[in-house]
Parts: C-alpha cells; sequence; structure tokens
C-alpha cells in the first residue's frame, strides 16, 4: 500500500524545484506563496513526522520474545526487525517510511523558516520560526537516534551521522554528505537553543499537537540526557514539569478504572493533561499491541512481563510479582494457541479507508512522544548522574507512589538491597537487572543501582513505544532474543552484543542506492 519514493527525489519534484530564469519566477501551480503567518503555521502543521520508527525499534529490543515459527501470525519483516537485520521488507513501519517521514517534515520547517527570513523575521513570526527550529531539531534528532550510534565523547566525531538539512533544496540533484554524529548533535543543539525561547503557546489552537513550550522543554530535557548534559537535561525537565511534578502526572487511578476495553483506555491515555506532545502516524502499531492475533509471533509475553517489565518484582516488593496485588494501569494478558500478549492499552488502532467501497486504506495509530512521567523520569536521572542521588530517588518516589498502587517511599538501602540481590541475565534465567556497558561513568554502589532503577522504571512507563531501545543504545545493555518452543521451553535464539555495529540501525536500501553511504556491518 505504501507508494515507496527515494527521499530526495520526493522533495525535489514535489516541494522544491525553483525558477532559473525570469519564465519560470512565476509559481506554475496553484501553490499558495508563503506570505503571511496563517499560511505559514499550516505549513508547520506538516513538519512533524506522519510515519515512526516505534514499531521497529520496540521489535529490536529486549521487549520482545519469539513465539517460534509454528506461529502463523508475524510477517518477515518482523522477523527482521526482532533480529536486527538488515531490512528488505516493506511495510507501513519499514525503515523508509521513518527516513522519508522525517525528512519530509523536516524539508517543512526548512520551507517556513525560508519564508519568515525572505519576509524579514519579523517580530509576529518569531513563534513560528522558534516552532520550525525545533521541529527541525527533532526530526534531526530522531534520525541519528535510529541509524546512527548513540552520541558519545570518544566516538561521535567520526562515527556517521546524518545528512542535515538547514535549506530548501534548490538543485535537482544535490550531494549529501553523512557528516557525524557529533556534528548533528552540534547543530540539533543550536536549533533547540535557537528556537525554544521563541515559542509562544498563544499561536496554537490545540498546543498538544505542537512544540508548544513544555513540549519544547521535555524535547530538550531528552535530547541533553543522551547528550550527557546532565545539568541541562535536568533544568529542561524542571522547566516543563513545573514547580510540583506530582500534579502534573497522569491520572493512572483513573485509567485504571476504566472498563477494560481497548477503545476506552486507549482513547482516555491520549486525552490525558500528561501528554506535552500527541501525534497520528501511519502505523500498524494499534493491531501490534492489540487485542488481536496479528504481530502474535513477536510479541510482549506474559514471561517478559512477569520477569521483566510490568508484573517484575521492584525495590519496595523484592520478593514476589506485582500481580500478586492489583496495581494501577494492570496489563492486559491474552493466552490461547499462537497468542501470548501481555499489553498496556495506549496505543490506539484506527483505520483510514482510501477507497470505503473496495475496503483499503492505511492502519493508523496516536503515540505520545513526550509527556511529564517520562520527563521526570529523564530529571530523575539526571539528578543521579550529577551525583545527586537523594534528588533522583525523590524523583523516581513521585513518579512510582502515582503510577502503581501502593509502593510505599523507597530508600536508597531498599534500592542497593535488591539490585544487589539479582544477577545479570544468563541464560533463561533471566531479571530486570541487565548488564550495563556505557561510553560515561557510571559509579559502581549507589549510582549503578539508582540507574538500574529509573531504567526499569522507563522501560515500564514506555513499553510498546519504542524508546526502549535507545535506553540500551546509551547504556551498551546486550540483548538476547529468546525463543519459546515447545511447551514453552524457553531458548536463546540470538544475542546482540553491548557495542554490536546492529544497533545503528541500517539506512534505507533506497537511500544507500541513491548514493548515501550505509552503517558499516
Amino acid at each position: 500500500m505504501k507508494n515507496i519514493k527515494i527521499l530526495f527525489q520526493a522533495l525535489l519534484l514535489s516541494l522544491f524545484v525553483v525558477s532559473c530564469n525570469d519564465f519560470l519566477d512565476e509559481l506554475p501551480d496553484n501553490r499558495a506563496e508563503l506570505d503571511n503567518a496563517t499560511k505559514i503555521r499550516k505549513l508547520l502543521v506538516s513538519a512533524y513526522p506522519e510515519s515512526t520508527h516505534a514499531l521497529y525499534t520496540e521489535l529490536s529490543s529486549d521487549n520482545v520474545d519469539d513465539a517460534g515459527t509454528s506461529n502463523p501470525y508475524g510477517e518477515r519483516i518482523d522477523s527482521q526487525m526482532a533480529y536486527w537485520e538488515d531490512v528488505t521488507e516493506t511495510s507501513n513501519d519499514d525503515p523508509l517510511g521513518a527516513w522519508e517521514s522525517a525528512y519530509l517534515a523536516i524539508a517543512h520547517a526548512n520551507q517556513a523558516l525560508a519564508a519568515i527570513e525572505e519576509l524579514g523575521t519579523p517580530d509576529n513570526l518569531l513563534p513560528e520560526k522558534g516552532e520550525a527550529l525545533v521541529a527541525r531539531a527533532y526530526g534531526h534528532f530522531v534520525l541519528v537516534n535510529v541509524f546512527c550510534k548513540h552520541y558519545n565523547e570518544q566516538s561521535s566525531i567520526t562515527d556517521l551521522g546524518v545528512p542535515f538539512l538547514e535549506d530548501p533544496e534548490t538543485t535537482l540533484n544535490p550531494s549529501y554528505e553523512r557528516g557525524t554524529v557529533a556534528e548533528v548533535y552540534e547543530k540539533i543543539n543550536a536549533d533547540i537553543e535557537n528556537g525554544l525561547p521563541l515559542i509562544d503557546d498563544s499561536i496554537y489552537d490545540v498546543p498538544s499537537y505542537h512544540f508548544n513550550v513544555r513540549a519544547a522543554n521535555a524535547f530538550a530535557a531528552r535530547f541533553n540526557l543522551y547528550y550527557q548534559k546532565w545539568q541541562k537535561a535536568k533544568d529542561y525537565a524542571t522547566a516543563a514539569l513545573g514547580s510540583n511534578p506530582a500534579n502534573a502526572l497522569r491520572d493512572w487511578d483513573a485509567l485504571g478504572n476504566l472498563p477494560r476495553t481497548t477503545t476506552v483506555v486507549t482513547n482516555a491515555y491520549i486525552e490525558d493533561n500528561s501528554n506535552l506532545l500527541v501525534q497520528a502516524y501511519t502505523s500498524s502499531m494499534g493491531v501490534v499491541f492489540g487485542a488481536y492475533y496479528s504481530g502474535a509471533r513477536f510479541n510482549h509475553s506474559r514471561k517478559i512481563a512477569d520477569e521483566q517489565t510490568s508484573l517484575a518484582p521492584l525495590p519496595w516488593n523484592p520478593t514476589s510479582s506485582l500481580s500478586t496485588f492489583a496495581h494501577k494501569f494492570r496489563p492486559f494478558n491474552y493466552a490461547a494457541t499462537n497468542l501470548d500478549k501481555s499489553l498496556l492499552y495506549k496505543i490506539p488502532y484506527r483505520f483510514e479507508y482510501t477507497d470505503p467501497v473496495a475496503q483499503i486504506g492505511y492502519s493508523k495509530t496516536i503515540l505520545v512522544p513526550f509527556t511529564t512521567d517520562e520527563t521526570l523520569l529523564v530529571r530523575a536521572e539526571a539528578n543521579i548522574m550529577l551525583g545527586l542521588f537523594d534528588a533522583g530517588l525523590d524523583d523516581i518516589n513521585t513518579w512510582s507512589t502515582n503510577f502503581y498502587a501502593n509502593p510505599g517511599t523507597v530508600t536508597l538501602a531498599d534500592v542497593n538491597s535488591f539490585y544487589n540481590s539479582l544477577d545479570y541475565s544468563s541464560g533463561t534465567n533471566i531479571t530486570q537487572k541487565k548488564e550495563l556497558n556505557p561510553k560515561f561513568t557510571v559509579t559502581a554502589g549507589d549510582q549503578e543501582n539508582l540507574i538500574h532503577y529509573v531504567l526499569q522504571c522507563r522501560r515500564v512507563l514506555t513499553l510498546h513505544e519504542g524508546l526502549r531501545w535507545f535506553d540500551i543504545k546509551r547504556y551498551g545493555i546486550p540483548v538476547s532474543r529468546f525463543l519459546i518452543g515447545l511447551n514453552n521451553a524457553i531458548s536463546v535464539n540470538a544475542e546482540l552484543e553491548a557495542d554490536d555495529p546492529r544497533k545503528a540501525l541500517q539506512i534505507p536500501q533506497d537511500v544507500v542506492s541513491a548514493g548515501i553511504t550505509p552503517n558499516p556491518r
């Protein structure tokens, strides 16, 4: 169903072909000139990607098991993603879609910036300039973190980045260089710092559909966490959260008390005030992480839920599964022949008909890239990395007492006792504690145990959203792909090492064919 095009051809031929003589100086079609704020704002609606990497990165992570070849509810592309192969199949969730969509969003942001500059950058267009800069930064942030090695101070000055586009294209066959990860991060940082102060929520009818002030600060916090700028990550997170974060978090009580039906719960999830940015995507994620057989071969199983994620023990309940008592956002468990899914209902499924008579169209979903809950955990991690252990633990306690039913206040001694008692994954005897191999210093003892705790909290919070993959990259966490065989026998079918080059997902073959250097393998 996808109309697959090479990114740059699509951009050049449909958006930015410009005149080279007086005759062509007049617009040859009905495109509106971007000569006022209203038109520029309408263009900026398209400065956000409409395809997502989230299914790809979620299937690549340790949040899924392989139910085996006897399970017919899995596509070849799912297997390629789950086993870190270079993807050759196509779907709404393939890497080409994520690549093209991000660059198309960047192109719209650049066109808005060019129009604002042509108008003399008047004061009344500064909020639009701010949104365009932050949106451009976000598009590149997605690309560099999906398709490149993670940023680190040792090798990012030479690690392959992604082309950073700062101007509308004006030539038919431009040449692009990938640059380095460090260079991309520097330019993202400049766009954030130049754009964020200009953002003004008063220009938006629905602020959560745009990079409003709080959403932009949450993005800046996550970016700086990934950039290892701990103090800046903390400061931006605080700006997004306000003076009383507990009052800004999701109402998990209300969500957990809703009728346990997919539509009711997912609608409530995406409408909550804790959502800082809400975006619609063309994706089958709502089916894969919904009450359907589709996607059942590679999915979040009850075994993972019990041992590692939503039902796993935690420092305040170290000896038994959380399933032994109710907690606020209980997982929905599905067990049947060729069906083993343990799901948190937050990924809605929608269908957009392109031909209602023929009953064909596109699967859609709605994701929440930034929330107050996740931003609070960003601040917690930043505090821990700054050596402010009490402040970091206070943030985690604020989050956990809101998310879980009866966690109580966890002390540093509780955290140390719990994580010191766990071993890393070994064979099929797995726990939530993972081996950490970051390219920055994490000190053994209090700091390392608190990092284990905050990574676990984020893993549970962002289940099904694809964010776990980036923690795996940042902390050099190995991944074992477990195969569930006959009689539920568990074996390790493949492993991804701490610094495996496949953690930089391969750029699409169509883009390689257009002349962009592929990732080394």
